[in-house]
């Protein structure tokens, strides 16, 4: 279900150098290498593209071409490039009375990769207006039950449905990138949602999965905290396994919303990173979402801060660098990226795959 795949990109360098607490230059994978990628993937792209600008709209409106317009820009291509300024004129055509950038279906993921992408390409302004309509969509969409209520603080596909961390954790991304500020009631709402998607039991997540979570698990998040015993997550213990998209998604909303590093929430998801850190597959879900995986990986590293990450076992990885090969071992030779058979998150198609690929590997680059 393409719910699970969505990401959400931001890159304002100042957010980026707060929530990684570095003054410092980072380590990164050289310009020089990752220029023949992207040259291949724009060479691509520009063959998939439609004739109103737009990438694989069948799949979820604006959703892919936002995905793609954002990508490009956050790997150095100006919004004024003619591939970049044709998508974006594309996805603000989707723009509704509402403020919302949707077509059919999906309204949350949709307006929230938008905005990302807006706030990507906003020079000297230019999109103000449209995301900060956007921003008071999204606002729409959060779950208003009573702090009592499990789903209190969560986003689902479009206000009415139950909430999930996918969503959650993508309005999260868009409202940050709108502007709001940490402290703001509707990202710390969010926040207490997402803590009852962590396979973390205790005062912050009283919900019954958490309280039969299997020791791997434990620290770990979920895709839907709401799941039943007939679900695919489910576990025989009767909790819900920890995702590794999922787990990232939740670590970077903590680090953004300006949780801390101390805090036992993100101590845990992080132990749990460093038991599964891997850049082959996408923990609990093998080979599905990878591409989907490799930019929530990216997102939460950056976030996290440290140019060399230690995993359970006491190896450090430079974790730019092994995300990077592994997005240089994929590209296929015309230039996309395909993650073949995956049918659950659409990366079948390629332009949604190469999307993602490019937003992952933005996060590669040497600062």
């Amino acid at each position: 279900m393409f719910a699970r795949l969505m990401i959400v990109p931001f890159t304002a360098i100042a957010f980026w150098s707060a929530v990684a607490g570095q003054g410092k230059a980072q380590t990164g994978v050289p310009a020089k290498e990752i220029q023949p990628l992207l040259d291949k993937a724009i060479a691509f792209l520009k063959t998939s593209q439609g004739a109103d600008g737009s990438f694989s709209p069948k799949i979820a409106g604006p959703g892919v071409s936002a995905l793609v317009a954002a990508g490009l820009i956050k790997n150095g291509v100006s919004p004024d490039d003619p591939l970049v300024a044709k998508t974006l004129k594309y996805v603000e055509s989707q723009v509704k009375t509402d403020g919302g950038i949707y077509s059919k279906g999906l309204a949350n993921y949709t307006t929230s990769i938008a905005v990302m992408a807006f706030a990507e390409a906003n020079k000297g302004g230019k999109y103000d207006a449209v995301i900060k309509n956007g921003e008071k969509f999204i606002r729409t969409i959060q779950n208003q039950e009573g702090e009592a209520q499990p789903t209190h603080g969560g986003f689902s596909y479009d206000g009415k449905k139950k909430p999930d961390l996918s969503n959650t954790g993508f309005s999260i991304d868009a409202l940050v990138a709108a502007g709001i500020s940490k402290d703001d009631p509707a990202l710390q709402k969010a926040l207490i949602f997402i803590s009852r998607a962590q396979n973390l039991p205790g005062e912050k997540n009283d919900l019954p999965f958490a309280k039969k979570a299997e020791k791997d698990d434990i620290g770990g998040f979920t895709y839907n905290p709401f799941a039943g015993d007939d679900s695919k997550d489910a576990t025989a213990a009767g909790g819900l396994r920890s995702l590794g998209s999922m787990t990232y998604t939740g670590l970077k909303s903590f680090l953004y919303a300006g949780v801390s590093k101390d805090d036992p929430r993100v101590k845990a998801a992080v132990d749990w990173v460093r038991r599964h850190y891997t850049v082959d597959e996408n923990p609990g879900l093998g080979k599905a979402g990878l591409y989907y995986y490799y930019n929530t990986f990216g997102k939460a590293m950056t976030a996290w801060g440290e140019d060399n990450f230690k995993d359970a076992r006491g190896k450090e990885h430079n974790w730019r660098q092994d995300l990077f090969s592994a997005l240089k071992s994929r590209q296929l030779a015309d230039g996309a990226w395909q993650n073949v058979g995956d049918t659950t998150f659409g990366e079948g198609d390629k332009n949604l795959a190469t999307a993602f690929a490019l937003l992952g590997l933005s996060y590669t680059r040497a600062k």
